[in-house]
C-alpha cells in the first residue's frame, strides 16, 4: 500500500462555490473504516456530477473525496466478512457524500458497505454496470415483486439513455417485456432498439404538466426523471400496474395527484440504492450476473483514465454521455 496516492479532493471558498482539485493524498485524508481497498475501477454517476459540478448538494462534509462507488481488491481489513486479496464492490451509504469515496487509489470503508464480486462479474464490468445498473435492477425487481410480467403490457423506461435507462432497457428487454424508451435523443433510437426497445418517444411527450388522468398506455415504469415526466408516467400506467421511481434529473417534485391511485390502483415504488439491505444487494448483483447481456453491457459502456474524470462529471450534468462511463484507476 502506497504512502501517498492520486485522488480528487472537493473544497468549498468563502462563497460556498465547489472547489476541485487532483492531488496527492494519504490515508490520513480518509475516514474512519474497518476494511481499506484498493480501487481499480470506478465510474461517473450524475450524482457524481453534481458533486463535482457543484450543481447540487449532494456533498454535505468538507473537504470530500467523491465518488460514490468502486471495484476493488481488499488491501486490509478487521472486518470478519473480508480478507486482504477479496474482490468486492461499494454502492453508496452516504460515500463521496457524508463519508470519503472512492475517486482515489485507495479508499477506507465499513465492511458492511461491501459485497464481494459475484461470479461472472469482474471489476470492470461490475463498474460498467455501477450504481446506475444497479440502481436498474432493483427497479426491474420491484416490478417483479408487484407482480408484473411481460403478458400485463409494455413498461416505460423514462432517460433511456443514461445509465439507469440503458441498464433497464437491456435488463427488461432480456427478460422478454416490451419496452417502451423516453428520450430527448432520438437520433439514439436504433442504439436503444439493439439494447431491447421496441418503441421509442421522444421525452417531450412527457416532460410538460400532466392530466390528472391520461390514457392507459403502459403497464408499469422505470423513470429516473421525476417531476413532471414521472407524473405523466403515473397518469399513463393501467390499472393496477406500477412504476418504479428512482432518479430526479428533471426535478425532484412531484406535480400529480392522487387520480391514479385511487381510481387506476396504481402503486408508485420507491427505489433507494444508498440504504439497501446486504441481502438485497446481493440478490441484485446476482440478478445482474445472471440477467444482463454482457455484449450489451460492453455497447452502452465507454472506458476513461481517471485524468478524465472531472471533464466527465460535466459531461454527464449537462446530458452529454450516453449509457455508462468506467474508469480505470491509475490510468493516465
Amino acid at each position: 500500500m502506497k504512502d501517498r496516492f492520486n485522488g480528487i479532493l472537493l473544497t468549498r471558498n468563502e462563497a460556498k462555490e465547489t472547489i476541485v482539485e487532483r492531488k496527492e493524498l494519504s490515508l490520513d485524508d480518509l475516514m474512519d473504516g474497518d476494511v481499506i481497498v484498493e480501487v481499480e475501477w470506478t465510474t461517473v454517476n450524475y450524482k457524481d456530477g453534481l458533486a463535482i459540478t457543484g450543481k447540487s448538494p449532494v456533498v454535505r462534509r468538507w473537504p470530500m473525496v467523491p465518488g460514490i462507488d468502486c471495484a476493488g481488491t481488499v488491501v486490509e481489513s478487521s472486518n470478519p466478512r473480508f480478507s486482504a486479496g477479496d474482490k468486492v464492490i461499494l454502492n453508496g451509504f452516504g460515500v463521496g457524500e457524508t463519508h470519503t469515496g472512492t475517486y482515489a487509489q485507495y479508499a477506507r470503508l465499513n465492511g458492511d458497505w461491501l459485497v464481494k464480486q459475484p461470479d461472472g462479474i469482474d471489476g470492470r464490468a461490475a463498474m460498467a454496470i455501477g450504481t446506475a445498473g444497479y440502481t436498474a435492477m432493483l427497479s426491474v425487481m420491484a416490478l417483479e415483486r408487484h407482480g408484473l410480467t411481460p403478458d400485463r403490457g409494455p413498461i416505460v423506461v423514462t432517460g433511456a439513455n443514461g445509465g439507469v435507462g440503458t441498464v433497464a432497457i437491456a435488463l427488461l428487454g432480456k427478460l422478454g417485456y416490451e419496452v417502451i424508451a423516453s428520450t430527448g435523443r432520438p437520433e439514439e433510437a436504433d442504439f436503444l432498439k439493439e439494447l431491447g426497445a421496441s418503441e421509442i418517444i421522444h421525452r417531450d411527450e412527457l416532460s410538460g404538466p400532466a392530466k390528472l388522468l391520461n390514457k392507459e398506455r403502459w403497464a408499469g415504469g422505470v423513470d429516473a426523471v421525476g417531476s413532471h415526466t414521472l407524473a405523466n408516467v403515473l397518469s399513463m400506467t393501467s390499472y393496477g400496474g406500477a412504476v418504479a421511481a428512482c432518479g430526479l434529473a428533471q426535478g425532484m417534485d412531484l406535480p400529480s395527484s392522487v387520480a391514479p391511485f385511487i381510481l387506476r390502483g396504481v402503486s408508485l415504488l420507491g427505489i433507494d440504492s444508498v440504504m439497501a439491505p446486504l441481502a438485497l444487494r446481493q440478490e441484485a448483483w446476482a440478478r445482474l450476473a445472471r440477467d444482463l447481456d454482457p455484449e450489451k453491457l460492453e455497447a452502452i459502456t465507454t472506458e476513461i483514465g481517471f485524468q478524465d474524470v472531472i471533464e466527465a462529471a460535466k459531461d454527464i450534468v449537462d446530458g452529454k454521455i450516453r449509457g455508462r462511463v468506467v474508469v480505470k484507476m491509475g490510468q493516465e
